[in-house]
């Protein structure tokens, strides 16, 4: 899944939480590792899934939150994607965490939490 950044959020209290843009240092595109599959369901419907693969949180990544989303570096894209062979040891070795000093963290407004808010301010970076 091609994207420029992912939230994730920070416990800053009991019931408190602060979302956090993530991206990598230098800008640009970055891709997370996914899975789909088309299945059917009980009621005989075709469902189209799919799911973001995790993993351990880097050292940046970890003062926010206790897990990340496997980022594939850009030569990691071709065997991900079944177009160079690859066997199943070097598949899980794409599932370690992208090297934090390659990404960059910023606090966004917490209006990033509800899905009827959606425009470009929500990335900018807010004063905590």
């Amino acid at each position: 899944m091609p994207i420029e950044a992912f939230y994730e959020w920070q416990k800053v209290g009991p019931k408190e939480k602060q979302p956090y843009a993530i991206a990598l240092a230098g800008g640009g595109l970055m891709a997370m590792a996914g899975l789909w599959e088309n299945w059917k369901s009980p009621a005989e419907e075709w469902v189209r899934s799919f799911t973001i693969v995790t993993t351990t949180p880097n050292a940046l990544c970890a003062e926010i939150h206790d897990r990340m989303p496997v980022i594939l570096p850009l030569e990691a894209w071709p065997v991900w994607l079944g177009e160079e062979p690859a066997d199943a040891e070097l598949l899980k070795a794409l599932l370690a965490p992208y090297p934090a000093e390659g990404m960059t963290a910023w606090p966004v407004d917490r209006r990033v939490g509800n899905v009827r808010n959606n425009d470009p301010s929500l990335i900018e970076r807010v004063n905590l």
